[in-house]
């Protein structure tokens, strides 16, 4: 097969003349910053998780902070999987807790239940559960030692079934390259009314929203009019600035009609890759979103295959390096799964914008690589 000249990335967001109208809709209404597009999509979004509410922030990484701040979560021990971004380890550490880094369960690669109850420490009061790839963490089990709180982090499960309410809270990821991206941003969802009401004015300084006081009826000025504005405001609680804007909104609006079909083509990914690539190549869990197809090799053969690939212009990445072993979050423990399993990790091309042709070419050249050489170890 002939080498392509351009490059197949490993992610990719893909949009089309809705978000351009969608954006144009906002820019010409004048309202840029937190307005009505975000009050829908907090609605929107809510509904289709099964959520009673739901808040619109900056990234998912300022939504795991918010919630610890908003709890008060502070001082503790907080349990997180080693196979994760950095997010789940920094988080803790913002907030002047322990992070607590466990093992993986060798399959999925979410948190591991005997672990998680083995690391459990007197301070432990939180878990950070990370949904990697879009595969459901084991909640249910841990929730039968544990009876703490669990948040549940849905950056790669946008949009599966039951998502998001199997934990005390959820934060989910539009970053650019995931399953409904917006370029960046995130929403926390929740069932609880008391940490919704907190983390509203949390989201701006512990301000109301300019939005909401516009259309606030108030008689605390004299001479206010229904739809008026509201200057005046009160700041009774420490807030941040991290709160969704309608540009971001307006483009996750439109992804968001389009999300089903989206994730259909990824599963179509899914399974030519598991039907059609090298026996060689390790097949990950069944994902409902694909956010990562991180299929596994022999780990001497791994970083060879990388970069056969990349001189056939396609991009891989591994999803991901171990946080316990980066320095700032070193653990003086053992990780015998994820040291065997992360050095096996190779995430292939997977996302709306590949064509069948670009699915062919990956499998081509996946599968030539096999053949290519008899040196190659049996998986």
């Amino acid at each position: 097969m002939e080498i392509r000249k351009d490059i197949l990335p490993v992610l990719r967001p893909v949009s089309g003349v809705e978000e351009i109208a969608s954006l144009a809709e906002t820019l010409e209404s004048g309202w840029w910053g937190k307005g009505p597009k975000v009050a829908k999509f907090e609605e929107e979004f809510a509904k289709m998780v099964g959520a009673k509410y739901a808040v619109a922030v900056t990234s998912a990484t300022h939504g795991q902070d918010l919630v610890f701040k908003a709890l008060g979560i502070r001082h503790v021990d907080v349990i997180n999987p080693t196979i994760s971004f950095m997010t789940t380890a920094a988080v803790p550490l913002w907030n002047d807790c322990t992070s607590n880094i466990v093992d993986v369960d060798p399959h999925t690669l979410n948190l591991d239940p005997n672990d998680v109850k083995k690391s459990l420490r007197i301070n432990t009061e939180a878990i950070i559960a990370v949904n990697h790839a879009g595969v459901p963490a084991p909640i249910a089990e841990i929730r039968e030692f544990f009876d703490g709180f669990i948040l549940e982090d849905c950056a790669h499960s946008c949009y599966v079934p039951g998502a998001g309410l199997q934990g005390d809270a959820a934060v989910w990821s539009f970053q650019a390259v995931k399953t409904m991206p917006t370029g960046d941003g995130g929403m926390i969802t929740t069932n609880s009314k008391e940490l919704y009401e907190k983390l509203v004015p949390m989201t701006w300084l512990g301000i109301s929203s300019t939005y909401s006081r516009t259309l606030a009826t108030s008689s605390l000025i004299p001479g206010n009019k229904p739809g008026g504005y509201n200057w005046d405001y009160e700041v009774d609680v420490l807030g941040y600035k991290c709160y969704m804007i309608d540009l971001t909104a307006a483009i996750g609006l439109e992804q968001m009609k389009k999300l089903p079909k989206n994730l259909e083509y990824r599963r179509h990914i899914q399974s030519r890759y598991n039907n059609e690539l090298d026996m060689k190549i390790g097949r990950p869990a069944w994902s409902e979103t694909v956010q990562y197809y991180c299929a596994r090799v022999d780990a001497e053969i791994r970083n060879d295959l990388i970069n056969y690939l990349a001189d056939k212009k396609i991009h891989t990445s591994v999803h991901f390096k171990p946080l316990h072993l980066y320095q700032i979050v070193k653990q003086n423990r053992e990780y015998p799964v994820a040291d065997q399993e992360w050095r096996r990790l190779i995430s292939l091309p997977c996302h709306p914008g590949m064509t069948e042709e670009d699915i062919s070419y990956v499998i081509y050249w996946v599968n030539q690589y096999f053949k290519e050489s008899h040196k190659r170890e049996k998986f």
